[in-house]
């Protein structure tokens, strides 16, 4: 007897389409989240005064007891909504990179860097957030203790272009897959997003000095 696939095939195509939308929402909230944070943590540049007084008002208002873990358990969903493309083997990882290399074809360079800064950011940036939340309060004092420890500027060196990497080219590729950035648009919004990219970096790199300056 002849088995109809159309249904299993359809439900499956459907919830395919209900995670890849899942996916780009949990990415643009966590895009939104780091340019937030960079800017918040940036702060410390106007004054440590005014990173405390920040802190202290999410700290009061419970936003980073309830949204730190919230934004934890965001990352995770988000990690493993991707992971379902990722190649892990190492059979598929050399076609994906022959592919590449035959192709190529930009976005998809821009997806293996995805892809690589994806890797490290899962495990830095979970020792990061681990490290935040289980000392709270956060302060400008502890932020610069951290990283005049030796240990943590070389980490923070590292994490600091993975994740504006990885949240630059995510923010043109959401665009890109939903519609949002035209083709004819493309090239303009990749200069764009190498730009934005390039100035979170630097505000990044200003931060880092401005702490490692800052009297503990």
């Amino acid at each position: 007897m002849a088995i109809d696939t159309t249904v299993f095939v359809r439900e499956r195509t459907g919830l395919a389409a209900y995670l890849d939308w899942l996916q780009a929402l949990t990415g643009t909230g966590l895009i939104l989240f780091m340019w937030s944070h960079m800017v918040l943590v940036a702060s410390v540049n106007l004054g440590a005064g005014a990173m405390n007084t920040i802190a202290r008002f999410f700290e009061d208002t419970y936003m980073a007891q309830v949204g730190g873990p919230l934004i934890g358990i965001t990352f995770l969903l988000h990690f493993v909504l991707a992971a379902r493309k990722v190649p892990f083997r190492s059979e598929q990882q050399s076609v994906i990179w022959k592919h590449g290399r035959l192709l190529r074809h930009t976005d998809t360079w821009l997806w293996l860097v995805q892809v690589v800064t994806a890797m490290i950011i899962l495990i830095m940036g979970s020792i990061h957030m681990w490290t935040v939340l289980t000392d709270l309060p956060i302060t400008a004092a502890k932020s610069a203790a951290r990283v005049q420890g030796g240990f943590w500027l070389v980490f923070y060196l590292i994490l600091l272009p993975m994740v504006e990497l990885h949240v630059g080219i995510g923010f043109y590729r959401i665009g890109v897959k939903w519609g949002f950035i035209k083709r004819k648009d493309r090239k303009g919004m990749k200069r764009f997003e190498n730009i934005l990219t390039a100035i979170f970096i630097a505000i990044g790199l200003i931060t880092i000095v401005r702490f490692l300056t800052l009297t503990i």
